[in-house]
């Protein structure tokens, strides 16, 4: 019995390496995925759909009143698209975890960044 028992326990063992293994591997994946999107994606949308230019006056110095237009640094704004963008993530990702499995979860948080944070930011 002792036998069956330690063969059952190695084969737990491999069987959580190899899980941690496909984690990491799906982080990586993911992770490319954002930066290359980030690249093209929204390249393609700086460029194709609201045509910025970089030249162009920005609101906060043309409009500013002190109230609403306020010029900031970039770490403010990182902090407030980052609090705003990351809001949902974290509630509706293990929500759709929890009830249809962890590939939906996957694919709802990784498509949802690239597909909506991208516009959040432009659209600000």
């Amino acid at each position: 019995m002792k036998c069956l028992y330690g063969f059952y326990a190695g084969n737990i063992e491999a069987n959580q390496r190899e899980n941690k293994m496909d984690a990491l591997l799906l982080l990586l994946v993911c992770f490319v995925g954002y930066i290359l999107a980030y690249h093209t994606y929204g390249r393609f949308i700086a460029r194709k759909i609201f045509r910025l230019d970089r030249n162009a006056p920005v609101p906060s110095k043309q409009l500013k009143d002190g109230i609403d237009y306020v010029p900031s640094r970039k770490g403010i704004i990182f902090g407030h698209h980052f609090t705003s963008i990351a809001g949902t993530g974290p509630i509706v990702g293990p929500a759709i975890g929890i009830i249809w499995g962890w590939v939906p979860a996957i694919i709802w948080v990784t498509i949802g960044c690239i597909d909506c944070n991208l516009l959040v930011i432009y659209l600000r």
